[in-house]
């Protein structure tokens, strides 16, 4: 009797045509079969058409893109290398708007270019220019990089786009919110009209519209998302906890929340990199193994940050929403909002840290007195039945309830569960960075920005909390023959 329910098989990569060593190198990553939004893409990109799409982090549209670039890359182990019109010179080049974006593109192609031999990039800024530099001289097939650092490089003479075959643009809407197109279309212009685009952005505001009109040739849009809006897929993917808090209470509420049962990796936001840095060294001080992300650090402390999140030596990483930009790493049990979101675009942004790929996570916000308003548009934006956040502090029955914390969690962590490394496990790397506060052009924001007129900008003030002031500068002056010291604020 034949099966009437029979399972229709698995698609793979190779099914989709992938050269063999780059279907190798994925299965060998545990990556065999594609998500949605890579099957959808890979036919499409593989073909030579630009492309469109639209999906947020999280979805898998790294591969989708990455495979296809590689598919036509021609490495130096490749037949026909030698016959190349610049053997050396990118074949390649995706755009992210943050650091560490684009370090995550630049691994996934790396991982899936391991058989391949094909050299890949990554320029960005808050690094020195002279390892760079010596790596664009040696020759490379790909570049992922931010906008700045690329501009410079070419600017400089040291990268050649003139031979490049694809461009990706990710998170198309992040770099217009950065400020980054006029850039993105400076680098546009230097490779040739021949070349395939591919642009990703979660959303379409006008300006990345205008942008995919004047540099792509009859783009496919591939659209990977919900009928009703991936802002409501994402909120659907996670549970939800929203609690009114007290200030002063934050931390021991924080403090119980860290040691729910089957809590993993968990992503703390602030709105200001005083307060990101406040709380983890107030939760390192408990016993937690916790690491700041902010835009003050360098950029060896931000990566020494992540890679130490990432590898599970801290399971708790306080990090800005400007910092936090493009952060995928995977098993992210918890999002906690420490600081109420400023609006539902930077909310869903934010609990998408969690949820992602299939997987559902648990959010939980704290809302102050002086918040309930921006919460309560929040809440009906999204639609998310929660109007009235409940009065809670870090002794209240529902908390240990609603969250799973065992009765007996205090402000602390009990030295017996204390057994992660800790961030000073993990080395931090001298990059010969270029500035703490504006590394060249891309450090100025702590996301690959840079200000007008192509000078660095110096990094902007936290939100309100006045962590960027400046030392006064003394100066000394004679008045009648005698000398007199003042400061410049005693100027003003």
């Amino acid at each position: 009797m034949s099966d009437e329910h029979t399972e229709t098989p698995t698609q793979t990569f190779g099914d989709f045509g992938v050269h063999p060593d780059i279907v190798a190198a994925l299965t060998e990553a545990g990556i065999t079969a594609p998500f949605p939004i890579q099957a959808m893409t890979l036919p499409v990109a593989m073909s030579g058409h630009d492309i469109i799409g639209q999906a947020k982090t999280g979805t898998g549209k790294t591969l989708g893109f990455a495979v296809p670039m590689l598919q036509q890359t021609v490495g130096p182990s490749d037949p026909g290398f030698a016959d190349l019109p610049a053997p050396g010179k990118p074949q390649a080049l995706a755009v992210a708007p943050t650091r560490e974006l684009a370090v995550q593109v630049a691994g996934d192609l790396q991982t899936a270019a391991k058989h391949r031999g094909i050299r890949v990039a990554t320029i960005y800024g808050g690094r020195a220019f002279e390892p760079q530099v010596e790596q664009l001289r040696k020759g490379v097939e790909v570049v992922v990089g931010t906008p700045g650092r690329l501009i410079d490089l070419a600017g400089q003479g040291h990268l050649d786009l003139s031979y490049v075959r694809s461009v990706v643009l990710d998170e198309a809407d992040e770099m217009l919110d950065l400020g980054f197109l006029p850039d993105v279309e400076k680098l546009l212009a230097m490779t040739p009209a021949s070349r395939q685009t591919m642009l990703f952005s979660a959303t379409m505001p006008g300006a990345v519209v205008s942008l995919a009109r004047r540099y792509m040739t009859q783009p496919t849009h591939i659209r990977a998302m919900s009928e009703d809006g991936d802002d409501r897929q994402t909120v659907a993917a996670t549970e939800q906890f929203v609690y009114r808090a007290h200030a002063l209470d934050k931390v021991e509420m924080l403090a119980r929340i860290l040691q729910a049962e089957g809590r993993g990796l968990t992503v703390v936001f602030t709105r200001t990199k005083r307060t990101a840095a406040k709380v983890s060294d107030e939760l390192t001080t408990r016993g937690f193994a916790a690491a700041a992300l902010h835009g003050d650090l360098g950029q060896g402390a931000r990566e020494q940050a992540l890679r130490a999140f990432r590898t599970g030596k801290v399971d708790t990483l306080v990090a800005t929403d400007v910092a936090a930009r493009g952060i995928d790493v995977e098993n992210v049990t918890h999002v906690v909002n420490y600081q109420c979101p400023e609006d539902e675009k930077t909310y869903v942004h934010r609990i998408g840290r969690t949820g992602r790929a299939g997987n559902t996570g648990t959010a939980i916000t704290f809302v102050d007195w002086d918040d309930l308003s921006r919460w309560g548009l929040i809440n009906k934006a999204l639609d998310l039945g929660i109007p009235d956040p409940p009065e809670t502090y870090s002794s209240s029955a529902h908390l240990f309830t609603d969250l799973d914390i065992p009765a007996s969690a205090t402000g602390e962590l009990p030295r017996a569960r204390r057994t992660r490394a800790g961030l000073g496990a993990e080395r931090l790397e001298d990059l010969g960075e270029t500035g703490k506060r504006h590394g060249g052009r891309d450090g100025a924001r702590g996301a690959g920005g840079r200000s007008r007129g192509g000078k660095p900008a110096s990094a902007p003030a936290a939100e309100g909390d006045g962590s960027a002031r400046r030392t006064p500068r003394r100066r000394r002056r004679t008045r009648r023959g005698e000398s007199a010291d003042r400061s410049s604020a005693e100027q003003a």
